[in-house]
């Protein structure tokens, strides 16, 4: 059987307050006529006079069409009304039984008009000054649910332009063609080419996507409307498709313009996705925009702008060709990126000229270009708390591992047993990462607790890189082993503080055999587990796709590759134990050391008169040492 939808019936705003008056109205006559009916009785005329002349009535209130007042019913007072007669009689009677009466004058019939419609003019002139009218104010129009939520941005207060935007230059170029195709139509036009409807900005968090769609509406001095895609979707069904029409239609009352939806993920995410994949609200908005994306044409200048960080989740018809047909990848800077970032920032500061911006982009890998804004205004907070005049390289380096790590944690209380175990974890970190050929050069080592951690070892790479081998990751495996590795070599005992490094090393290891073919047990094969969202009633158990003697292999393999890395790390420290003693009691006695008092105490160098026997000893022992790490 057909289910048939009835539609509710729209009203306008007139016809909403109207409504509401009038069930006000009858709500007022209804209660009037319940307290009527139970306290005031009414009486006719001759048995209110029987009444009075049998001394019943206790006092009356006169006037020309109405008498009222109260009578005596045994041991109770009644409330009672009459309508009067042209009796001349009346005062004479009233008196004979020494009843109190008064008078009340005649109403105009402007004053009855006052009393009795007034009141329903005051109240409808409160519930529209205290209701619509606040609600209006505040962005919630309660009678336009609808409506758009889009801003249009003032770009005459806050211009935002390319030079504002630093680390992809690439994507700069993309959006290039969108600058000169709303500046200049006519280029492109008379080619026949069209301009793409949609641009799709996808990246990590905080690489400026939102900051980059901002940059192209002020270059192209276009009105620019922004708004959320969770400000489609709420709680009143088809509002959001509503609010996706009104979209488009105020900017196609404003051509040329830029339209961005920033977390388009919120409205466009996959359809039927299962549990967590959304409703039939969503998709019904999300059908809305892929009509309207087909509705428009590039000819009219106006050109969707979506942002994401999470581009695997969307809907496939929303990326198609016609639709976001052109993908911009804003991704994370490379150290160039984030030096021409860190400029940027820097103009807004007053820096020093000890302040290296080369330096501290090698510090800070992986970093966006909302984390180097925050690094540098941690550096010119911490600058102004010691009322210095600039910010200084020190203040931009304790900012970075600020960010990096936590603030310090000065007010911690450790025992000695306890920093003597830290400075020996961190020196076993320290020594296999300077030991170990075609690693990260070590920066500086630190038994300061910062955050969670009660020290930490920093590396700051030459270079960015975007593959890394086998062997490197072996290093890696080794270093951050050697922590763990130093406490049992010195204490014979392990603690719990190599907990973060083992999960790494797991999660390193566990990559090797499954996901990059590094096993050469198991072969060049790709045993990663699948990802993706759950589809209710078909992958609520996901099984793996190899069998059960094939992931005791893989546990195998894992344990070996951590066994083989956690020996050469035993190794190195145990060949130079006397430099492992010595960079704990530097760190015991400093709490901080840097590179170069690292390579001191790896490579001392000799007493003059002592020179000449002492060399050839130290290049024969480290001739033994870099072999064996290789």
């Amino acid at each position: 059987m057909a289910h048939v939808k009835i539609k509710p019936p729209k009203f306008n705003p007139l016809q909403q307050i109207l409504l509401w008056v009038l069930a006000f109205v009858l709500l007022l006559m209804f209660y009037q006529r319940m307290q009527t009916t139970g306290e005031d009785r009414e009486l006719s005329y001759s048995n209110f006079k029987n009444k009075v002349q049998a001394g019943e009535v206790l006092n009356v209130l006169v006037r020309n069409d109405l008498i009222k007042g109260e009578l005596k019913e045994g041991a109770r007072t009644v409330h009672f009304h009459t309508i009067p007669l042209n009796d001349a009689k009346l005062v004479e009677d009233l008196q004979a039984a020494k009843i109190d009466y008064r008078g009340e004058p005649d109403r105009s019939w402007v004053t009855s008009l006052l009393l009795n419609v007034g009141w329903i003019v005051v109240f409808v002139f409160l519930w529209w000054f205290l209701f619509m009218r606040q609600a209006q104010m505040g962005g919630k129009q309660a009678m336009s649910f609808g409506r758009s939520r889009a801003k249009e941005q003032d770009l005459t207060k806050q211009k935002v332009t390319f030079a504002d935007v630093a680390g992809c230059e690439e994507a700069k170029e993309e959006l290039g063609d969108v600058i000169d195709f709303l500046k200049n139509p006519k280029k492109f036009q008379k080619l026949g080419g069209n301009l793409p409807k949609g641009v799709l900005l996808y990246g990590p968090p905080g690489t400026g996507k939102t900051l980059l769609a901002r940059a192209v509406a002020g270059e192209a001095g276009v009105p620019f409307f922004t708004s959320s895609g969770s400000e489609f979707v709420e709680m009143f069904v088809g509002v959001g498709a509503s609010r996706v029409r009104d979209l488009f239609e105020q900017a196609k009352r404003n051509p040329p313009a830029i339209v961005f939806i920033d977390e388009l993920d919120a409205v466009g995410r996959h359809r039927f996705a299962g549990i967590g994949g959304g409703h039939d609200e969503r998709e019904q908005t999300l059908n809305q925009l892929l009509v309207e994306l087909d509705g428009f044409e590039s000819k009219e200048g106006i050109i969707l702008i979506g942002s994401t960080n999470r581009p695997d989740v969307l809907d496939p018809a929303l990326l198609r060709p016609g639709r976001f047909d052109r993908h911009v990848n804003v991704p994370i800077p490379d150290i160039k990126g984030r030096l021409e970032l860190l400029k940027v920032h820097a103009k807004k500061v007053k820096m020093d000229v000890s302040a290296d911006l080369s330096v501290l982009s090698r510090q800070t890998p992986g970093f966006v270009g909302a984390d180097l804004a925050n690094a540098i205004n941690e550096a010119a907070l911490l600058a102004a708390r010691k009322d210095k005049k600039s910010v200084e390289m020190v203040d931009l380096e304790e900012a970075v591992e600020r960010v990096m790590g936590g603030p310090e944690r000065k007010s911690r209380i450790i025992s000695e047993e306890e920093k003597k175990i830290t400075a020996y974890h961190e020196s076993g970190h320290a020594l296999v990462a300077r030991l170990l050929p075609g690693t990260d050069p070590v920066h500086k080592v630190s038994i300061i607790p910062r955050g969670p951690a009660l020290g930490y070892t920093m590396q700051l790479p030459t270079e960015d890189r975007y593959t890394t081998t086998k062997t490197q990751i072996l290093n890696k495996l080794s270093i951050l082993l050697g922590g763990q590795a130093a406490e049992a070599l010195v204490f014979k005992e392990i603690t719990t503080g190599s907990h973060n490094d083992l999960s790494k090393v797991t999660a390193y290891a566990q990559a090797m055999v499954t996901e990059l073919g590094m096993s050469e047990r198991l072969g060049p094969v790709s045993l990663k587990k699948e990802e993706g969202e759950i589809f209710l009633g078909r992958d609520i158990v996901r099984q793996p796709h190899y069998s059960d003697q094939t992931a005791r292999e893989i546990d195998e393999e894992v344990f070996a590759i951590i066994k083989k890395a956690y020996g050469k790390a035993s190794d190195l420290l145990v060949s130079r134990r006397a430099a492992l003693d010595a960079l704990a009691a530097k760190l015991l006695e400093k709490e901080t050391v840097d590179a170069d008092e690292i390579e001191a105490i790896l490579n001392p160098k000799p007493a003059p008169a002592a020179q000449t026997p002492a060399a050839p000893a130290i290049a024969s022992g480290e001739a033994a040492i870099e072999p064996s790490a290789a």
